[in-house]
Parts: structure tokens; sequence; C-alpha cells
């Protein structure tokens, strides 16, 4: 480990100075910056003409992050000028945003980009969105008001995911924060690497190995992905507070007390945090607010703009800034603020709100009674975290699986009657059924397919569940919200729901041996609500 960590320590300072001279050639304002006073070390990070200076900053508990600041050409200390705060995502280099920093800073923004601790240069050890790391945020917020000519009326946070989270759960605990960009973040971390009492696997083992790599992970945080990646159930309560001390929701009360207008971005398929929590937090917030739902993965909607490239979601991202800390009369409030673009068409629509998504529901009878064995991979999947969404992005493939040929033996299955019409999936599709296992524990996986004529089904949505503690025998209800997406199915095709009991993205607790049955009880019949925009 230490070998690879050195090696890439090592590297950053070759990484700094390509993103830097790529800022240069593309064009750095042609003013010389006049340097504020500074209480950290700073050192001349390009010719007198850049804005971008690299600075070390004392955080909390002394930990010294590492940073960069933009300061619009021209400034001399006779203005102030609105000042957002970056901090780094997950296991990325300081120099993340410099590309969107020399925007922002030449359209007249201070901008401080700095990388969170425990990662990198940065030092102290990965809190994970801890309370240190967000009085870290607010020493910077110190720093940039002292050290720069930065406005303390006119405050912004961004990032993207773990800045993101890191900007939202500031904003619960600092009231100078006016406005928030949070892109690819988190609303509640439980409900996103835990949804259905779920370990998503890939992706905790993805953090895990990111942060070992490339920072210095606190002992509580091994121990937490310790339990976690071994279904230490007796570890469950203190996982469970473990996040909820390091998600929004908990917050809400103080972060709609405070005020500050926030905008959320993420993607369909996102693998760390579903857009499902993501549309519930927007729910419940107060103040002004918006989100934007995209095709893709993890970061991958926000991915071409930290290169510099034309990128929507940051554009619309600086547009929320420049109308809530500067004032501008853009039209961004005045906008639907709910936007989503459609998997399949690459379309825009605008809504009132999250509720207002859907028009009407399809309702799939999911009659009779079938029988399943545990432990083996019918064929149905999720995917791999990543790639999969990723082509869903950029070539509209999905994963996919042959209906016809699914060994019912592991997976049941049921289709609606062929559609007449087109049908535009909008929204969070909701499973209803009643299960019976021969175990007290086990796992389900519930997938919902676009099928067309020839018996090919790509993937529309999923989402995981487990249980435990149930009598083996005994029949149990079960509802299930599958992840929200926006999926045109065209006509003539049908929706295919098929439940089996493993998938690579998840850990499953089927004992060996075990089946799962479904039924549908006259009292209680079983069903998918599919949210359609008619």
């Amino acid at each position: 480990m230490t070998p690879s960590r050195t090696t890439l320590r090592a590297a950053i300072g070759t990484v700094s100075a390509a993103v830097l001279a790529t800022t240069v050639l593309t064009g750095a304002p042609a003013h010389a910056e006049a340097a504020a006073p500074e209480s950290a070390p700073a050192t001349a990070a390009s010719a007198a003409s850049s804005s971008v200076r690299f600075v070390d900053i004392e955080g909390d508990g002394k930990v010294t992050l590492k940073a960069n600041v933009f300061t619009p050409a021209g400034a001399d200390g006779t203005r102030r000028y609105p000042v957002i705060v970056l901090p780094t995502s997950w296991a990325m280099p300081q120099v993340e945003y410099m590309a969107q920093a020399k925007k922002l800073s030449e359209a007249g923004y201070v901008v401080v980009g700095y990388n969170s601790r425990g990662f990198w240069q940065s030092g102290g050890q990965i809190e994970t969105a801890g309370p240190q790391d967000i009085a870290d945020a607010s020493k910077v917020i110190d720093w940039a008001l002292a050290n720069t000519p930065a406005d303390p009326q006119k405050v912004g946070m961004g990032g993207v995911s773990y800045g993101a989270g890191i900007s939202l759960l500031t904003s619960a605990f600092d009231k100078r924060i006016k406005a928030v960009a949070a892109l690819s973040g988190w609303g509640d971390l439980i409900g996103s690497i835990y949804s259905g009492r779920t370990q998503h696997l890939q992706a905790a083992a993805m953090l895990g190995g990111a942060g070992e790599l490339t920072g210095r992970p606190s002992p509580e945080l091994r121990t937490v992905l310790k339990d976690f990646l071994a279904s230490n159930l007796a570890k469950e309560d203190d996982l469970i507070a473990w996040g909820k001390k390091r998600s929004p929701a908990t917050y809400l009360d103080k972060i709609n007390a405070n005020g500050a207008a926030i905008m959320l971005g993420n993607a369909w398929g996102d693998s760390l945090f579903p857009p499902n929590q993501y549309a519930d937090f927007y729910e419940k917030l107060k103040g002004p607010k918006r989100l934007e739902f995209r095709p893709g993965d993890h970061a991958t909607a926000e991915a071409l703009g930290l290169f510099g490239l034309p990128d929507d979601t940051w554009t619309n991202t600086k547009r929320w800034f420049d109308h809530y800390l500067k004032g501008a009369d853009n039209g961004i409030d005045r906008e639907s603020p709910v936007l989503l673009k459609s998997r399949s068409t690459g379309a825009y629509e605008g809504y009132k709100s999250w509720k207002d998504v859907p028009s009407a529901h399809r309702r799939i009878e999911l009659g009779g009674s079938k029988q399943i064995n545990t432990n083996w991979d019918s064929g149905a999947n999720g995917g791999l975290i990543f790639l999969s969404s990723m082509l869903d992005q950029f070539f509209r493939l999905p994963p996919m699986a042959s209906i016809p040929l699914l060994p019912r033996s592991l997976a049941a299955v049921w289709q609606s009657e062929r559609y007449e019409t087109g049908q535009r999936v909008r929204g969070t599709t909701h499973l209803h059924t009643t299960m019976t296992s021969t175990a007290e524990s086990g796992t389900a996986i519930a997938y919902l397919y676009d099928v067309g004529p020839l018996g090919i089904g790509r993937l529309v949505t999923h989402a995981p569940f487990t249980f435990h503690g149930k009598t083996p025998g005994q029949p149990f209800g079960v509802d299930l919200d599958l992840f929200s997406t926006a999926y045109d199915v065209p006509a003539g095709h049908r929706l295919a729901v098929v439940v089996d009991t493993v998938d690579p993205l998840y850990i499953e607790h089927n004992p060996a041996g075990a089946r799962l049955t479904f039924s549908s009880p006259d009292g209680d019949p079983s069903y998918v609500s599919v949210p359609v925009r008619d």
C-alpha cells in the first residue's frame, strides 16, 4: 500500500502542472492578481498574469488543507466578489475543479477549491463527511474572507460527490452560505449504500479501495467498512447511526432554517447514490431549490465540465450561483424547478415538483404463485458500476437479458400485455408482493424490463431487498421502491417484472438451499405500479 500511495502523492505535482498548463493555454486573465494578505503559505503557480495561487489553509484541529484560489482578473482591493468554496470529491486531487474555477473566476467570483482532509496532500484522516469535514469547510470560508476580496454576504459552496455531501452538510451549520450546488451527492447516506437493507457491494468496495489508495482512512471508517462488507448484523445499528450523522437529511430543519438556495443534480444510474434518496431530500427542502436528473452514472453527468468542455450541469450551476449570489435576473428562479432528461430521447422535461412528474400509473398484476431457488444468478442483473450506466448514457445500451430464456426455477417473471402506444416511464416504480421464505434471512432483487418483439429485455430500473428475522414458512408483505428513472417504452413492447436472488452489485443473504415463494392473496393482491407521463 505504501509504495502505491507514495507514487500517487508524488504524481500530484505533475497532474497540477498539467492542468495548470491547460488553464493558461486556454486563456488566462490578462491582468495580474492583487495578492491579498495570507495567513498560510502561498506559492506562485504561474506567471504574473495568472489568477491562480496554490495555498495551505489551516483546517479544524490545525490540519493543513491543500487548496487553490482563483481571483477575478484586475482585483485591486477596492471591491468585493462573491466567493464559491469547492471541496474535492472522494479520492480526487485538489486540481479537480480547476477548469470550472477558472471560468467562474473570469465571471467575477473568488473560487477556493481544496482537498478534503485525509486525501492526497491534505493532512488528517478520511472522516467521511463527519464533523471535522464540516468544520474544515467553515475554516476555508473564514480563510477566504480574511485573505481574498471575498464578500461575506455572498458565500456559496458546491462540488461533485463527496464535495456535494460536505457542501449540503455545511449549509446546515454555517449560516453564511447563501447558495449550494450539490452534484452527484447524497441526502441519505444509508439510504444510498444500504438501500433495501442490502449492502451495495461494488459501490462500497470501490469507495474503500479508492480511499486506501489515495488517502488515509480513519480507524472508524476502516471498522465501518469491515463490518459492512462482512455483513455484521450485530453492528447494524452502529452503521445506521454512523450514516445518519453524515446525512444532510438528518439536519433538514437546520438547512431549511438557514435558507440557502440549493440545487441538486444527479444521474439516473448513479451506482453510489441512487436518485430516489435525492428526490426524497429535495421534496423536503423549503427554501429556493432545483432538482436535475440526467442519464449516466456517478458523476458522469458533470465529468465533461471538469475538463472545461461544454456541460449542461455546470452551465446551470453557474446560472444558479449568478442568480442567488450575484442577483442576476437570468430566469432560473422562474423555470420549472425539476428538470429531467430522458434516457431514451435525450430531451429535457420540466416539472413544478417531483410529485408532478408522473401523471398516471400502469399496474402490472403479479398473479399466481411462483417459487424460485436462491444463490444462482438467473441472468437478470443490474450490470456493473460505472460501465453499465455509462453505456446507457452514451450509447443507450442498458443491461439486457433474454426474458423467455430466464430459468423460471431461478427467476420469477411476470409480463404486461403489449402496449399499443409508447409508455413514458417517469418517476419511481413501486412493487408490492407477499413473500414466503424457507429461511429466516434472504435477499431478492426486482427488475423492470422493456421487452421487444424478440423477447430481449432492456433494463428500465431495479432495486434490492433484504430481510432478516422472518419465520420460515410464514408469509410476509414486501413493499419496495425501485430506483427512479425516465425511460420511454416503444409502442408494441411490453414490460416485464423479474425477481431473482443474485446480483453482482449486492451482497446477498440467502442460505444454501433456501427457496422464495411469491404469492398474491385475494385480500392483498401483488402488483407493480409503474409511473408514466401521458
